[in-house]
């Protein structure tokens, strides 16, 4: 793995600015330094602010046309593609994904969107509104038109987590970027690599000055960037917890918010469905990067007269889950993060036990691995919807079973949760399946798996406290963005 060649300094206003204060970031696998990284203040965050701020307002970014922009943004990827293979050791080593999730699904998918982003963002900027005719107070009648501009908001702080962070920093800064804004990214203190990488990037093809700034710090610094009201828009990914407290921070000055928070989405298998599909989705919907994704199928709803044979089709696939240290490409699942959160999986193992689940398999550390922060695959039954286990978001590899006898039992229970992201709905009767995900309170439903993959062109967000907006597609690129009607007077 090539080591940054600026890894301890933040990137503002088109320069490599040092900072007093590093921090080791670990590999979640070997518990390793990987390297020191910069540590903020709240200096560095209000001269990143002052630079996007100054380049917004005065700089050419905003004025360039979109096909220029285009341009730039795609330079900008075809450098990120060159050094590909750097950055997904990097996420292998940085996040504890498994080669295989990093290569895919953290690097590939999100270039795919933002290349998908480039080609949306040519849409027209100007959208004519219908011609009216309307009576006036000379008793003769007006002709008028309008149009309809959508203009860039301006400042937009950039807030990642820990899980996701290449696939999150450039799903967040590209179309923002796009569409005319200037970014401040801050991402998480565990994994500040993959953004501070995307500052070379932007060196190497020469964004303007302030277009594009990277700081790191603690809360303090980061609460600069909620609550600055030069910050015109903040979007954030991450807990309900800190999506709550940043919402309220951004109150006094009423700025724009794209929340993507927390999840507990449950995946409904019919009678009739196909238990080995159904089974190899809900393994993937607590096993993928150790059960640390937002959007994951952690709560099985599966029908009674078919739930004993799925438990026992999903505890074998379980077993054949190698988890290990993803440097190894025949690991299948990596390690959680940091220790504090293994912790919180196995208190939540101890509270599903008190409130009578039965555990299936896993429910503790890996027999072997004494370096790393790893956990076993662990498979809840028993479980009501109201247990803390089936409420509350783990971000840990657990996952549990629930039965129901009537699809309208299985509607009522998939809703009954203060999170709305996602969901799954299994079933022969694909009509049926549908009607069901038209019933269900969330963000977006697959069936039978759907497309086998988040779509570029798909808007994503959830509903509820899994938050508010969309990423990706029109809706996406259009967040970034403010309306403003221009009328005259045709007659």
């Amino acid at each position: 793995m090539t080591i940054l060649k600026n890894k301890n300094a933040l990137y503002i206003n088109g320069e490599w600015v040092t900072t007093t204060q590093t921090e080791a970031v670990i590999n979640p696998a070997t518990e390793g330094n990987i390297g020191d990284a910069p540590v903020g203040t709240s200096a560095h965050v209000e001269a990143a602010i002052a630079a996007a701020h100054d380049a917004f307002h005065k700089g050419p970014w905003p004025r360039l046309s979109q096909r220029e922009r285009q341009a730039k943004m795609s330079e900008f990827l075809d450098a990120i593609d060159r050094r590909a293979q750097e950055i997904i050791a990097l996420i292998v080593a940085e996040a504890g994904s498994t080669q295989m999730l990093a290569q895919f699904l953290q690097y590939g998918i999100p270039m795919q969107h933002a290349r998908a982003a480039i080609e949306l963002s040519g849409r027209p900027a100007i959208t004519p509104l219908p011609v009216e005719t309307t009576p006036n107070a000379q008793g003769t009648t007006t002709l008028g038109a309008g149009v309809m501009v959508r203009d860039p908001v301006g400042v937009v702080s950039a807030i990642t987590p820990y899980n996701f962070p290449f696939f999150l920093n450039v799903g967040k800064v590209v179309p923002a970027l796009l569409m005319g804004n200037t970014v401040i990214l801050k991402p998480s203190p565990y994994t500040p690599f993959e953004a501070l990488i995307l500052g070379e990037i932007a060196d190497e093809v020469g964004l303007p000055r302030g277009v594009f700034n990277i700081v790191t710090g603690d809360v303090a610094a980061g609460e600069a960037l909620t609550t600055d009201k030069r910050i015109d828009l903040v979007s954030f990914t991450g807990s309900d917890r800190v999506g709550s407290l940043i919402q309220a921070q951004a109150a006094p000055t009423l700025k724009r918010l794209v929340m993507e928070l927390g999840g507990k989405s449950a995946l409904i298998v019919r009678p009739d469905a196909d238990l080995q599909g159904a089974a190899m989705n809900g393994l993937m919907g607590f096993t993928v990067h150790c059960g640390q994704g937002c959007a994951l199928l952690t709560r099985h709803l599966v029908h009674n007269s078919v739930k004993a044979q799925y438990i026992e089709t999903l505890k074998a696939m379980v077993a054949h889950v190698k988890v290990g240290d993803p440097a190894d490409p025949t690991s299948t699942m990596g390690p959680l993060i940091r220790e504090v959160a293994r912790t919180r999986t196995q208190n939540y193992v101890d509270i599903a036990l008190s409130q009578g689940a039965r555990l299936v398999t896993g429910g503790k550390r890996p027999a072997g691995l004494d370096k790393g922060f790893f956990y076993e695959p662990t498979l809840f039954t028993d479980v009501e919807n109201h247990h803390r286990i089936a409420q509350e978001e783990v971000f840990g590899p657990i996952g549990v079973v629930i039965g129901y006898d009537t699809d309208e039992e299985a509607i009522t229970i998939a809703n009954d949760s203060d999170f709305g992201l996602s969901g799954a709905v299994f079933s022969a009767d694909v009509g049926k399946a549908y009607e069901i995900a038209l019933q269900l309170r969330t963000g977006g439903v697959a069936v039978n798996g759907g497309g086998g993959k988040m779509s570029s062109y798909a808007p994503f967000g959830g509903i509820k406290r899994s938050g508010y907006g969309r990423e990706y597609g029109y809706e996406g690129i259009n967040e970034f963005t403010n309306i403003k009607t221009i009328s005259f007077k045709g007659g």
